[in-house]
């Protein structure tokens, strides 16, 4: 499983990352505009919302969990799924979390 969760993880940089930047060489490097383009409907602004939710207890989990094992390296999951999304973040941490399963 370890194996799995590290090539989701690079998946779930990659494929998020092509379309950030795709976006910004379109529009322009402007993060209040991207952030203005996730809310131009209800069904954008309902995925960012569930999106943002996922990535808050993702980090309340990460914290809780490093807090407890010690294991601080862990915690660059937390940069991983705000600075590119959950869809990097998570699989990132489990990958981590099972390094020494």
């Amino acid at each position: 499983m370890r194996n799995v969760y590290l090539i989701l993880a690079i998946i779930g940089a990659v494929v998020p990352m092509y379309y950030f930047v795709s976006w910004f060489e379109e529009f322009g490097y402007d993060l209040g505009a991207m952030v203005e383009a996730w809310n131009v409907n209800d069904a954008s602004t309902g995925l960012t919302y569930d999106l943002t939710i996922a990535a808050i207890a993702l980090l309340v989990w990460i914290i809780a969990e490093t807090t407890r094992s010690k294991a601080w390296l862990n915690l660059i999951a937390i940069p991983a799924t705000f600075c590119i999304g959950v869809s990097c973040g998570l699989p990132l941490y489990l990958y981590l979390r099972t390094r020494h399963a």
